[in-house]
Protein backbone atom coordinates (compact mmCIF):
# COMPACT_ATOMS: atom_id res chain seq x y z
CA UNK A 1 0.00 0.00 0.00
CA UNK A 2 2.99 2.29 -0.34
CA UNK A 3 4.14 4.71 2.31
CA UNK A 4 1.17 5.21 4.55
CA UNK A 5 -2.21 5.17 2.85
CA UNK A 6 -5.00 5.83 5.34
CA UNK A 7 -8.60 4.67 5.69
CA UNK A 8 -9.62 8.30 4.96
CA UNK A 9 -7.85 11.42 3.69
CA UNK A 10 -6.69 12.19 7.24
CA UNK A 11 -6.77 9.53 9.94
CA UNK A 12 -8.44 10.20 13.26
CA UNK A 13 -7.45 9.47 16.84
CA UNK A 14 -8.78 9.95 20.34
CA UNK A 15 -6.65 12.62 22.03
CA UNK A 16 -6.90 14.77 25.13
CA UNK A 17 -5.45 18.21 25.81
CA UNK A 18 -6.03 18.25 29.58
CA UNK A 19 -6.38 15.62 32.28
CA UNK A 20 -9.86 14.90 33.61
CA UNK A 21 -13.00 12.81 33.14
CA UNK A 22 -14.17 11.09 29.95
CA UNK A 23 -15.42 14.45 28.64
CA UNK A 24 -11.80 15.55 27.91
CA UNK A 25 -11.48 12.94 25.12
CA UNK A 26 -11.60 14.35 21.58
CA UNK A 27 -11.94 12.44 18.29
CA UNK A 28 -9.77 14.51 15.98
CA UNK A 29 -7.68 14.46 12.82
CA UNK A 30 -4.00 13.71 13.21
CA UNK A 31 -1.07 13.05 10.90
CA UNK A 32 1.09 10.10 11.97
CA UNK A 33 3.65 10.86 9.25
CA UNK A 34 5.72 8.17 7.58
CA UNK A 35 7.10 5.35 9.73
CA UNK A 36 10.67 5.82 10.95
CA UNK A 37 13.29 3.38 9.62
CA UNK A 38 12.66 0.91 12.47
CA UNK A 39 8.86 1.33 12.56
CA UNK A 40 5.82 -0.20 10.87
CA UNK A 41 2.61 1.68 10.19
CA UNK A 42 -0.39 -0.33 11.40
CA UNK A 43 -4.00 0.27 10.37
CA UNK A 44 -5.92 -0.69 13.48
CA UNK A 45 -8.88 -3.05 13.30
CA UNK A 46 -9.41 -3.56 17.06
CA UNK A 47 -8.14 -1.69 20.13
CA UNK A 48 -8.07 -2.98 23.70
CA UNK A 49 -9.49 -0.95 26.59
CA UNK A 50 -7.74 -1.21 29.97
CA UNK A 51 -7.93 0.52 33.32
CA UNK A 52 -4.45 1.93 32.75
CA UNK A 53 -6.09 4.10 30.06
CA UNK A 54 -8.18 5.76 32.79
CA UNK A 55 -5.01 6.41 34.82
CA UNK A 56 -3.38 8.04 31.78
CA UNK A 57 -6.45 10.18 31.10
CA UNK A 58 -6.83 11.41 34.68
CA UNK A 59 -3.12 12.14 35.11
CA UNK A 60 -2.52 9.49 37.78
CA UNK A 61 0.20 8.33 35.39
CA UNK A 62 1.48 11.72 34.23
CA UNK A 63 2.53 12.30 30.63
CA UNK A 64 3.00 15.08 28.12
CA UNK A 65 -0.07 16.88 26.79
CA UNK A 66 -1.72 16.74 24.34
CA UNK A 67 -1.64 12.97 24.38
CA UNK A 68 -3.08 9.91 22.73
CA UNK A 69 -4.50 7.02 24.72
CA UNK A 70 -4.42 3.21 24.74
CA UNK A 71 -1.63 0.66 25.04
CA UNK A 72 -2.74 -2.36 22.95
CA UNK A 73 -4.23 -2.95 19.51
CA UNK A 74 -4.35 -5.29 16.53
CA UNK A 75 -4.41 -4.51 12.84
CA UNK A 76 -2.70 -4.79 9.47
CA UNK A 77 0.68 -3.42 8.41
CA UNK A 78 0.23 -0.80 5.65
CA UNK A 79 3.78 0.57 5.44
CA UNK A 80 7.28 -0.36 6.62
CA UNK A 81 10.37 1.62 7.55
CA UNK A 82 13.43 0.78 5.47
CA UNK A 83 15.27 -1.06 8.28
CA UNK A 84 12.40 -3.36 9.27
CA UNK A 85 12.97 -7.07 8.66
CA UNK A 86 10.69 -10.04 9.29
CA UNK A 87 7.40 -8.27 8.50
CA UNK A 88 5.57 -7.51 5.27
CA UNK A 89 2.81 -5.13 4.25
CA UNK A 90 -0.46 -7.01 4.80
CA UNK A 91 0.69 -8.95 7.88
CA UNK A 92 -1.84 -9.20 10.71
CA UNK A 93 -0.14 -7.99 13.88
CA UNK A 94 -0.82 -6.99 17.48
CA UNK A 95 1.17 -5.06 20.03
CA UNK A 96 1.42 -3.81 23.57
CA UNK A 97 3.15 -0.42 23.78
CA UNK A 98 4.79 1.19 26.83
CA UNK A 99 3.43 4.59 25.76
CA UNK A 100 -0.21 5.48 24.96
CA UNK A 101 -1.48 6.08 21.42
CA UNK A 102 -3.45 2.98 20.38
CA UNK A 103 -6.83 4.79 20.25
CA UNK A 104 -6.24 5.73 16.61
CA UNK A 105 -7.09 4.56 13.11
CA UNK A 106 -3.40 4.15 12.24
CA UNK A 107 -0.19 4.25 14.26
CA UNK A 108 3.54 4.08 13.66
CA UNK A 109 5.02 1.59 16.10
CA UNK A 110 8.48 0.11 16.64
CA UNK A 111 8.52 -3.14 14.68
CA UNK A 112 10.31 -4.95 17.50
CA UNK A 113 7.17 -4.52 19.65
CA UNK A 114 4.90 -6.21 17.07
CA UNK A 115 3.89 -9.86 17.06
CA UNK A 116 2.20 -11.68 14.20
CA UNK A 117 -1.36 -12.84 14.88
CA UNK A 118 -1.85 -16.47 13.82
CA UNK A 119 -4.86 -17.92 12.04
CA UNK A 120 -7.50 -18.95 14.52
CA UNK A 121 -7.10 -15.79 16.62
CA UNK A 122 -9.42 -12.90 15.73
CA UNK A 123 -8.29 -9.27 15.70
CA UNK A 124 -10.66 -8.57 18.61
CA UNK A 125 -9.18 -11.44 20.63
CA UNK A 126 -5.63 -10.29 19.90
CA UNK A 127 -6.39 -6.69 20.88
CA UNK A 128 -8.00 -7.83 24.14
CA UNK A 129 -5.21 -10.30 24.93
CA UNK A 130 -1.95 -8.44 24.74
CA UNK A 131 -1.94 -6.71 28.13
CA UNK A 132 -4.08 -9.08 30.21
CA UNK A 133 -2.99 -12.26 28.44
CA UNK A 134 0.73 -11.53 28.56
CA UNK A 135 0.32 -10.59 32.22
CA UNK A 136 -1.22 -14.01 32.90
CA UNK A 137 1.60 -15.59 30.88
CA UNK A 138 4.48 -14.10 32.85
CA UNK A 139 2.76 -14.68 36.21
CA UNK A 140 2.04 -18.36 35.54
CA UNK A 141 4.98 -19.37 33.38
CA UNK A 142 7.87 -17.25 34.64
CA UNK A 143 7.35 -15.44 37.97
CA UNK A 144 6.20 -18.70 39.55
CA UNK A 145 6.16 -21.59 37.10
CA UNK A 146 2.89 -23.31 37.96
CA UNK A 147 3.06 -27.11 37.85
CA UNK A 148 0.44 -29.85 37.92
CA UNK A 149 -0.78 -30.39 41.46
CA UNK A 150 0.00 -26.88 42.72
CA UNK A 151 -2.71 -25.06 44.66
CA UNK A 152 -2.79 -21.31 44.15
CA UNK A 153 -4.82 -18.30 45.26
CA UNK A 154 -5.98 -15.63 42.79
CA UNK A 155 -7.43 -12.34 44.00
CA UNK A 156 -9.91 -10.54 41.69
CA UNK A 157 -10.52 -13.91 40.04
CA UNK A 158 -13.44 -12.55 37.98
CA UNK A 159 -11.46 -9.55 36.67
CA UNK A 160 -9.89 -9.13 33.26
CA UNK A 161 -6.57 -10.75 34.15
CA UNK A 162 -8.18 -13.08 36.68
CA UNK A 163 -10.43 -14.98 34.26
CA UNK A 164 -7.47 -15.65 31.94
CA UNK A 165 -5.15 -16.53 34.83
CA UNK A 166 -7.59 -19.00 36.39
CA UNK A 167 -8.44 -20.79 33.13
CA UNK A 168 -4.78 -21.13 32.21
CA UNK A 169 -3.78 -22.33 35.69
CA UNK A 170 -6.48 -25.00 35.54
CA UNK A 171 -5.22 -26.10 32.12
CA UNK A 172 -1.74 -26.46 33.66
CA UNK A 173 -3.19 -28.88 36.23
CA UNK A 174 -3.34 -26.54 39.20
CA UNK A 175 -6.13 -26.27 41.77
CA UNK A 176 -7.30 -22.65 41.80
CA UNK A 177 -8.83 -20.85 44.77
CA UNK A 178 -10.37 -17.57 43.65
CA UNK A 179 -11.24 -14.52 45.75
CA UNK A 180 -14.03 -12.25 44.44
CA UNK A 181 -16.31 -9.53 45.77
CA UNK A 182 -19.82 -10.89 45.15
CA UNK A 183 -21.92 -13.97 44.40
CA UNK A 184 -22.34 -13.17 40.66
CA UNK A 185 -18.57 -12.81 40.39
CA UNK A 186 -18.17 -16.12 42.23
CA UNK A 187 -20.28 -17.81 39.53
CA UNK A 188 -18.11 -16.21 36.84
CA UNK A 189 -14.93 -17.37 38.57
CA UNK A 190 -16.20 -20.96 38.81
CA UNK A 191 -16.96 -20.95 35.09
CA UNK A 192 -13.41 -19.80 34.38
CA UNK A 193 -11.29 -22.34 36.21
CA UNK A 194 -11.75 -21.83 39.95
CA UNK A 195 -12.40 -25.01 41.93
CA UNK A 196 -13.06 -23.02 45.13
CA UNK A 197 -14.22 -19.41 45.54
CA UNK A 198 -14.05 -17.19 48.62
CA UNK A 199 -15.92 -13.88 48.87
CA UNK A 200 -13.92 -11.00 50.33
CA UNK A 201 -15.65 -9.20 53.19
CA UNK A 202 -17.76 -12.26 53.93
CA UNK A 203 -15.33 -15.18 54.11
CA UNK A 204 -12.23 -15.26 56.29
CA UNK A 205 -9.74 -15.80 53.47
CA UNK A 206 -6.69 -17.28 55.29
CA UNK A 207 -8.95 -19.60 57.32
CA UNK A 208 -10.81 -20.65 54.16
CA UNK A 209 -7.53 -21.37 52.38
CA UNK A 210 -6.21 -23.42 55.31
CA UNK A 211 -9.45 -25.42 55.37
CA UNK A 212 -9.35 -26.10 51.61
CA UNK A 213 -5.66 -27.08 51.70
CA UNK A 214 -5.98 -29.13 54.91
CA UNK A 215 -3.78 -26.70 56.82
CA UNK A 216 -0.95 -26.58 54.30
CA UNK A 217 -1.47 -23.24 52.53
CA UNK A 218 -0.99 -22.42 48.84
CA UNK A 219 2.16 -22.49 46.74
CA UNK A 220 1.63 -19.00 45.32
CA UNK A 221 -0.71 -16.02 45.76
CA UNK A 222 -1.40 -13.71 42.81
CA UNK A 223 -2.57 -10.43 44.36
CA UNK A 224 -3.59 -7.42 42.25
CA UNK A 225 -5.58 -5.76 45.05
CA UNK A 226 -2.68 -4.48 47.15
CA UNK A 227 -3.18 -2.68 50.45
CA UNK A 228 -6.42 -4.36 51.60
CA UNK A 229 -5.28 -7.94 51.03
CA UNK A 230 -1.50 -7.99 51.34
CA UNK A 231 -1.03 -9.29 54.90
CA UNK A 232 -3.91 -11.76 54.52
CA UNK A 233 -2.26 -13.06 51.36
CA UNK A 234 0.98 -13.74 53.26
CA UNK A 235 -1.04 -15.75 55.79
CA UNK A 236 -2.38 -17.99 52.99
CA UNK A 237 1.03 -19.27 51.88
CA UNK A 238 2.68 -22.56 52.71
CA UNK A 239 6.33 -22.50 53.86
CA UNK A 240 8.61 -21.50 50.95
CA UNK A 241 5.55 -20.13 49.14
CA UNK A 242 5.66 -17.11 46.83
CA UNK A 243 3.75 -13.86 47.28
CA UNK A 244 3.25 -12.10 43.92
CA UNK A 245 1.86 -8.58 44.33
CA UNK A 246 1.26 -7.23 40.83
CA UNK A 247 -1.41 -4.53 41.23
CA UNK A 248 -2.71 -1.83 43.56
CA UNK A 249 -6.49 -1.76 43.08
CA UNK A 250 -6.99 -0.80 46.76
CA UNK A 251 -3.77 1.23 47.03
CA UNK A 252 -0.09 0.29 47.43
CA UNK A 253 0.71 -2.55 49.86
CA UNK A 254 2.11 -1.59 53.27
CA UNK A 255 5.81 -1.52 54.02
CA UNK A 256 6.78 -4.97 55.21
CA UNK A 257 9.69 -6.18 57.30
CA UNK A 258 11.67 -9.12 55.90
CA UNK A 259 11.04 -10.80 59.26
CA UNK A 260 7.36 -11.16 58.29
CA UNK A 261 8.53 -13.49 55.50
CA UNK A 262 10.82 -15.55 57.72
CA UNK A 263 8.32 -16.13 60.50
CA UNK A 264 5.74 -17.46 58.03
CA UNK A 265 8.14 -20.08 56.69
CA UNK A 266 10.84 -18.46 54.53
CA UNK A 267 8.45 -16.93 52.01
CA UNK A 268 9.41 -15.31 48.71
CA UNK A 269 8.03 -11.86 47.81
CA UNK A 270 8.11 -10.20 44.37
CA UNK A 271 6.58 -7.11 42.75
CA UNK A 272 6.86 -7.81 39.01
CA UNK A 273 5.80 -5.71 36.02
CA UNK A 274 4.96 -7.01 32.56
CA UNK A 275 7.39 -4.79 30.67
CA UNK A 276 10.36 -6.20 32.61
CA UNK A 277 9.39 -9.68 31.39
CA UNK A 278 8.95 -8.70 27.71
CA UNK A 279 11.77 -6.14 27.40
CA UNK A 280 13.71 -8.55 25.14
CA UNK A 281 12.15 -9.26 21.75
CA UNK A 282 12.77 -12.99 22.22
CA UNK A 283 10.79 -12.96 25.48
CA UNK A 284 7.91 -11.05 23.87
CA UNK A 285 7.74 -13.53 21.00
CA UNK A 286 7.90 -16.55 23.31
CA UNK A 287 5.14 -15.16 25.51
CA UNK A 288 2.86 -14.31 22.59
CA UNK A 289 3.43 -17.74 21.04
CA UNK A 290 2.46 -19.55 24.23
CA UNK A 291 -0.50 -17.21 24.84
CA UNK A 292 -1.94 -17.58 21.34
CA UNK A 293 -1.47 -21.37 21.49
CA UNK A 294 -3.44 -21.73 24.74
CA UNK A 295 -6.26 -19.58 23.29
CA UNK A 296 -6.33 -21.52 20.00
CA UNK A 297 -6.58 -24.76 22.01
CA UNK A 298 -9.64 -23.25 23.77
CA UNK A 299 -8.10 -23.95 27.17
CA UNK A 300 -8.41 -20.18 27.64
CA UNK A 301 -11.45 -18.44 26.24
CA UNK A 302 -11.34 -14.69 25.71
CA UNK A 303 -14.63 -13.10 26.59
CA UNK A 304 -15.30 -9.86 24.70
CA UNK A 305 -18.12 -8.41 26.78
CA UNK A 306 -18.73 -5.30 24.68
CA UNK A 307 -17.43 -3.31 21.71
CA UNK A 308 -17.70 0.42 21.00
CA UNK A 309 -16.87 2.52 17.95
CA UNK A 310 -13.53 4.29 18.49
CA UNK A 311 -15.33 7.64 18.28
CA UNK A 312 -17.33 6.64 21.39
CA UNK A 313 -14.28 5.98 23.61
CA UNK A 314 -15.58 8.45 26.21
CA UNK A 315 -18.74 6.35 26.63
CA UNK A 316 -16.62 3.21 26.97
CA UNK A 317 -14.60 4.92 29.73
CA UNK A 318 -17.79 5.95 31.57
CA UNK A 319 -19.07 2.37 31.49
CA UNK A 320 -15.71 0.96 32.60
CA UNK A 321 -15.46 3.31 35.58
CA UNK A 322 -19.09 2.66 36.54
CA UNK A 323 -18.37 -1.11 36.48
CA UNK A 324 -20.99 -1.65 33.78
CA UNK A 325 -18.62 -3.69 31.61
CA UNK A 326 -18.00 -7.45 31.78
CA UNK A 327 -15.06 -9.34 30.35
CA UNK A 328 -12.87 -7.47 27.88
CA UNK A 329 -13.83 -4.30 26.01
CA UNK A 330 -12.73 -3.55 22.46
CA UNK A 331 -12.87 -0.29 20.48
CA UNK A 332 -13.38 -0.61 16.71
CA UNK A 333 -12.13 2.12 14.33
Amino acid sequence: MGEGRYPSSMPKAIRFHEHGGPEVLRFEDFDPGKPAPDEAQVRHTAIGLNYIDVYDRTGLYPGELPSGLGREAAGVIVALGRKVRGFRVGDRVAYLAPKPGAYSEVRNIAAERLVKVPKGISDEQAAALMLKGLTAYYLLRRTYRVARGDTLLVHAAAGGVGVILCQWAKALGAQVIGVVGSDPKADLARKHGCKHVLISGRDEVPAGVKQITKGEGVAVVYDSVGKDTFMESLDCLRPLGMMVTYGNASGPPPAVSPLELSKRGSLFLTRPTLFSYIAKRSDLEAGARELFAVVKSKAVRVRIGQTYPLAEAAEAHRDLEARRTTGSTVLVP
